[in-house]
This record gives structure tokens, C-alpha cells and sequence, in this order.
């Protein structure tokens, strides 16, 4: 089994950081250079995100497209990678929490590697690009609300 774990904190508040996670198209606009391009592929119980929504994201030719699993706004979300070659099993929760000094991205993944010998370089890989999207969201979330009238 691999796994990752990857913690990130902004000074904005709770709604604001689920604000820019669960905006799907917005991802483009701060994730990063690997995310190109960002979607809703289709929709879920809460239009245009919430359970059963596929986000489609990253940069032509390569895309990973994202089942949401569960959506409790604005605090948890939890996601699958759909046909992912290399492994299965993907289960990615993101969990916000909120204290006096801003809020607390934690996000965790587990899956099963179908190459054998690779779950400890598909931990490490995937820990560093997720965690460089908490970093990102986070800073995007300190911009957001620094722009916003009090």
C-alpha cells in the first residue's frame, strides 16, 4: 500500500479555502504548471461539484480526471482518481479545519500500487505534487481574502 500525507495552513477562513478546493475550473488559475487546464467533466449532487462530480485537470496530453466520493462543505471532501495506470484503489480526503490563526489543510491518500516495488516512489512523487496544490491553494486562498473588504 502507498500512502502520503501533506499539511498546509492559510490565514483565511474556512469558507474561503473550500471556496478555492472545490472550484474545479479554478484550479488552473493557481495550481500550478501541471494543471494547465481544469473541469467539471460532469456534475455531482450539488451543481456543479458535490458527490458523484468528475474534475478533469492537468495539461494536454496528460489529464487526471477525480470522482468526488463525498462533499460536506465547507469542511471535508474525499475523491478517487478514475483509471489511473499504475494504481488502484485511490482514496483522497481533504479536511479543513478551522482555528484562531486561519485554517488547516490536511490531505491524506492511500492506494494500492499495481507495479510491485513502486508504492514507496508513487508515496513520495505524489506527496510532493499534492502537496504543492496545498501550498498553492492555501496562498491562493491568503490572496483571496486579503482582496476581500473586511
Amino acid at each position: 500500500m502507498g500512502s502520503y500525507t501533506v499539511a498546509a495552513h492559510s490565514r483565511a477562513p474556512r469558507s474561503v479555502v473550500w471556496e478555492v478546493l472545490a472550484d474545479a475550473p479554478g484550479w488552473a488559475g493557481w495550481a500550478g504548471p501541471l494543471v494547465a487546464e481544469s473541469m467539471w467533466d460532469s456534475e455531482g449532487d450539488h451543481p456543479p461539484g458535490g458527490v458523484g462530480a468528475v474534475r478533469k485537470m492537468g495539461r494536454r496530453p496528460v489529464y487526471s480526471r477525480e470522482e468526488i466520493l463525498e462533499w460536506a462543505p465547507p469542511s471535508h471532501m474525499a475523491y478517487t482518481v478514475l483509471g489511473r495506470v499504475g494504481m488502484r484503489g485511490y482514496h483522497a480526503d481533504i479536511d479543513l479545519r478551522e482555528g484562531p490563526t486561519g485554517t488547516s489543510i490536511h490531505w491524506r491518500a492511500q492506494f494500492e500500487a499495481t507495479i510491485p516495488g513502486t508504492a514507496d516512489l508513487l508515496s513520495w512523487c505524489l506527496g510532493k505534487l499534492v502537496g504543492s496544490f496545498a501550498r498553492r491553494a492555501a496562498a491562493e486562498s491568503d490572496r483571496r481574502h486579503l482582496r476581500s473588504p473586511a
